[in-house]
């Protein structure tokens, strides 16, 4: 293998907290074992557009506490061609990187497993994504702070709940995964959980409703995940329990892009830090077509397929836990 002289680094897909910390922790460690550093802005577009800057120790500072990231995002539907990640690889050669690391979600590993593969060029992965829903490892950058993010917002909207005995549906962010409504709802003590892994379907959660009046509730707050296959979307969850409650006025709040946003907590600062210079080391150490994850406190060496082709796999004992304790 070519000895590594210049490693690259590019952030793709959606936001998360803590992709700055991930990038400065590439940066620092290429210069620590004395390796240039380049940055790529916006994703995988400007690989193919050679959107290059060469970064130092000084180019990330003041960063690891800023929420997003200072290379930008986004999707690119011609990286997704041939002649898309052709030019990439041009792009690549012309400044003279040697190995890449990607920190993103899925779609990002799997874009770079194909181009690995076409090149044989040296990619490692870092999860960044506030889903936590790749395969291969306990937690992604970013998750932590969303959740607390949700926690906050749920804590505020049970307030007015209480005020005025209403029932609130709080959507939270997970297409493919309940994590966030999960553990948000445990922890915010929602009365009622909906993610996609669980189709609890309509009739227990109208039970569910019926069990919190008659044990006195006056005020209910259900989190609901946005794959949740129950209804439509949630709007029309809300209009089927107003019709079927009356004495329930019911309220609906999207949290929306407010969960991808926000300062980095404490948790996923150390993690992105870790996985980055992780990441550093394991292209130094001759790895390439995986992803560095975390498992059991540990960095760990994830090949890009397991990463894409993994389910998620929610945890039994806390959907136990949500069922206890909403009594």
């Amino acid at each position: 293998m070519k000895k590594i002289k210049n490693i690259a680094v590019l952030t793709s897909g959606g936001d998360s907290p803590g992709m700055n910390a991930a990038i400065r922790a590439v940066v620092r460690a290429s210069v620590y074992y004395k390796i240039k550093c380049t940055g790529i802005y916006r994703g995988y577009e400007g690989l193919i557009e050679g959107d290059f800057e060469t970064l130092d120790a000084r180019s990330v500072k003041n960063i690891i506490n800023r929420g997003g990231t200072f290379l930008k995002s986004a999707r690119s539907k011609l990286f997704r061609t041939a002649e898309g990640r052709k030019q990439a690889y041009e792009q690549l050669k012309k400044n003279e990187v040697d190995a890449l690391v990607v920190v993103g979600g899925d779609g990002t590993f799997a874009g770079a497993s194909v181009f690995k593969k076409e090149y044989n060029f040296p990619i490692v992965g870092i999860p960044g994504t506030i889903d936590n829903d790749i395969s291969g490892t306990d937690y992604t950058i970013g998750y932590d702070t969303a959740l607390n993010t949700v926690i906050e917002a749920i804590d505020k909207i049970r307030d007015t709940a209480s005020s005025h005995n209403r029932l609130f549906l709080v959507e939270v962010m997970g297409r493919n995964a309940g994590d966030i409504a999960l553990n948000a709802g445990i922890g915010a003590g929602a009365e009622e959980i909906l993610i996609p892994e669980q189709d609890m379907g309509i009739n227990r959660l109208v039970e569910s409703l019926k069990r919190s009046r008659k044990s006195g509730k006056t005020s209910s707050i259900v989190v609901v995940a946005e794959g949740d296959k129950i209804g439509k979307n949630i709007f029309e969850l809300a209009e089927y329990i107003e019709g079927n409650f009356e004495n329930y006025e019911v309220r609906v709040t999207v949290l929306g892009h407010i969960q991808r946003g926000g300062a980095p907590s404490c948790f996923d600062r150390v993690l992105a830090s870790r996985l980055g210079i992780g990441a550093v080391e394991a292209l130094l150490a001759g790895d390439q077509d995986i992803m560095i994850g975390i498992k059991n406190r540990k960095l760990v060496k994830v090949p890009f397929n397991e990463t894409i082709t993994g389910e998620n796999e929610i945890d039994l004992e806390l959907l136990k836990v949500a069922d206890i304790t909403s009594i």
